[in-house]
């Protein structure tokens, strides 16, 4: 789908670079077609980092999409220059009235702390509850999709002894499911996180079904059997130097941190990482927005009801 973006986003440059159609709002309104509309809540701490992954699986596919991008109220982050946030960014009042077709939930590195004691936390559950009736699906992304399960269906989180940290092998549970439809019978996918949610509570809701699991990372793709509600414990998403980047940067700080399996050659920390996730990203993105949003979605936007 050609992205519609503002031409000065810096993911514009940086996916043109890359060859991937983005289209500006000139070009996009002489298109008689109506787009997308996807919203992307970015809880990233580096949100242009990760404007630039989500983006780049959104794109390159044969509808128009256009993207609103929603930060907190009740926190700004630090490590994104306010210029940018108050450029690019909606805080979630300004769009509180308008429905959007989906809807992407990101992570954050706040899985350590107690749901309730996270700065945004009602502000979320407050955009939670919205999602019901003005999203068609909505996608939840590691502590997103934590979050998520917890608000919606009381599932739990629990911490782990060692931070989830790396690249695992995945399976596909569900065989000729739409979202997971196309991927290998063993994928890969990057994983980076300090706690984790356990089949055995996900099974006790009736609503849900596991879609795809790791011997070594657990539960990966959660979804309702409508998909108006996924939930993806990983992170898909994430560039090639991603988890090395983390990885240096918690070194620097002094901080105990494995190096991340399955991921730098011979764990090698000074060769370039293997990456072996891009086509399974590109895949389950595309399997989101056709089927769980474009071939659902009402025509009229305004029609989206409580799912």
């Amino acid at each position: 789908m050609p992205l519609k973006i503002n031409r000065e986003l810096p993911a514009y440059k940086v996916l043109s670079g890359e060859n991937i159609f983005v289209m500006n709002d000139e070009r996009a309104e002489t298109q008689d077609i109506r787009p997308l509309k996807i919203a992307i809540l970015n809880l990233m701490p580096k949100k242009i980092q990760a404007e630039n992954q989500l983006l780049r699986y959104l794109s390159n596919t044969p509808l128009q999409v256009e993207i609103k991008l929603l930060q907190t109220k009740s926190y700004t982050s630090h490590n994104t220059p306010l210029e940018h946030l108050n450029k690019f960014y909606s805080y979630f009042d300004e769009v509180v009235n308008e429905k959007f077709d989906g809807l992407i939930i990101t992570g954050a590195p706040v899985e350590q702390m107690e749901f309730q004691d996270v700065a945004y936390w009602n502000e979320l559950k407050e955009i939670m509850e919205w999602s019901k009736s003005n999203v068609y699906s909505t996608l939840h992304i590691c502590w997103g999709a934590q979050a998520g399960l917890y608000y919606h269906y009381g599932v739990p989180k629990y911490p782990l002894e060692n931070k989830m940290f790396g690249v695992f092998a995945h399976r596909v549970l569900k065989e000729n499911v739409e979202l997971t439809r196309g991927l290998d019978d063993t994928f890969f996918a990057p994983h980076s996180r300090h706690t984790e949610i356990k089949s055995k509570d996900v099974e006790k809701v009736k609503e849900l079904e596991i879609l795809s699991e790791s011997d070594d990372a657990g539960v990966f793709i959660v979804s309702t059997s409508d998909y108006r509600k996924v939930f993806i414990t990983g992170h898909l998403e994430y560039d090639r130097e991603t988890l090395k980047d983390e990885y240096f940067r918690d070194k620097e700080k002094g901080l105990e941190i494995c190096i991340p399996e399955n991921y730098f050659p011979n764990d090698d920390t000074t060769l370039e990482p293997a990456m072996s996730w891009r086509g399974s990203a590109h895949i389950v993105f595309a399997n989101w927005l056709n089927y769980c949003v474009y071939q659902n979605t009402p025509f009229n936007i305004n029609d989206i009801r409580n799912d």
